[in-house]
């Protein structure tokens, strides 16, 4: 990860303070200044520490965002076989597919592709087309306010968004908390009559991290999902917000990759005795986005 020289030095003048200061508040050394002026990558944890010393969030100081500055541009103008044109369809069919939708990847970017529905099975859940197009939609607004902060408002906007029109819709409302118990893996989840308390709660300890490792992400992730605010939708709302959370913090972009469902599973059940699962899990993710940027030459902070 790449940290703006210019960026870096107008916050040292914001605050008055000096190269050297700035070396003994954050517990780094001369050689990396020395690094940031030549524009070399530091590590993740170097620069969480850098930005928690000058008071600031990760995406203050980084280098320019350019994977999020393509994801704007191609959104904005809907341009057809970018880096946007893939997200929408990996990040749409794999989420989807992970809460047991029919529809295949292929189907899923035709729907994309065309706008409509075309020849497909006539047998296929109408609730699984409307999710689609409407996750389609989440991505769009994901990419709109990726640089504002996490909110109560904007997790209910997504959940109102992806569930727009469905069946679930009508039962239990789009955009609102759920009203009855609800489990995830068998697990119990946090009572209905809570939720509103424990988001509000979750979501002031994370937005006090000024600069939130992407472990951090990944642990609002988890906690997000042990509370289950809603009544259906919880995984693919909570994988929309890990990923506009690392656009607006200027980490690679993450997805859940269908095929690794059971290892996903696995590490949200396992999260709080061994951490590395859900991360390992959410690192691979990134390593497929990754695949992506390099195809459309994309750079990116490693």
């Amino acid at each position: 990860m790449k940290v703006d020289e210019k960026r870096f030095q107008a916050v040292l003048r914001e605050r008055c303070l000096t190269k050297y200061a700035i070396c003994s508040l954050a517990g780094i050394s001369s050689r990396t200044i020395a690094k940031i002026a030549k524009r070399e990558d530091l590590r993740e944890a170097v620069v969480c520490r850098i930005a928690t010393a000058l008071g600031v969030g990760v995406a203050e100081i980084a280098a320019q965002n350019e994977i999020l500055l393509r994801l704007k541009q191609e959104e904005s103008v809907k341009l057809s076989g970018g880096l946007y044109h893939e997200t929408q369809v990996r990040l749409t069919y794999n989420s989807n597919h992970i809460e047991g939708s029919r529809l295949t990847e292929d189907q899923t970017r035709y729907i994309f592709e065309t706008k409509t529905i075309g020849a497909l099975s006539s047998d296929l859940p109408v609730d699984d087309i409307l999710e689609t197009t409407n996750h389609f939609r989440c991505i769009d607004s994901v990419i709109q306010h990726a640089e504002e902060p996490l909110s109560e408002s904007y997790i209910l906007s997504l959940h109102a968004l992806l569930k727009a029109g469905t069946h679930s819709a009508e039962r239990y409302g789009a955009g609102v908390y759920k009203k009855l118990p609800n489990t995830v893996g068998g697990i119990a989840t946090v009572a209905p009559a809570d939720v509103k308390g424990e988001i509000n709660a979750l979501l002031a300890r994370y937005n006090k991290i000024r600069a939130p490792r992407f472990e951090d992400l990944v642990e609002f992730h988890h906690s997000f999902e042990c509370i289950h605010p809603f009544q259906d939708g919880n995984g693919r709302v909570g994988r929309l917000i890990i990923f506009k959370e690392c656009l607006r913090n200027g980490y690679i972009p993450t997805y859940v990759d269908d095929r690794y469902k059971p290892e996903y599973y696995n590490g949200l059940r396992n999260w709080k005795e061994e951490r590395g699962f859900l991360l390992e899990t959410f690192r691979f993710g990134q390593d497929l986005y990754k695949h992506l940027l390099d195809y459309f030459s994309v750079p990116y902070q490693d």
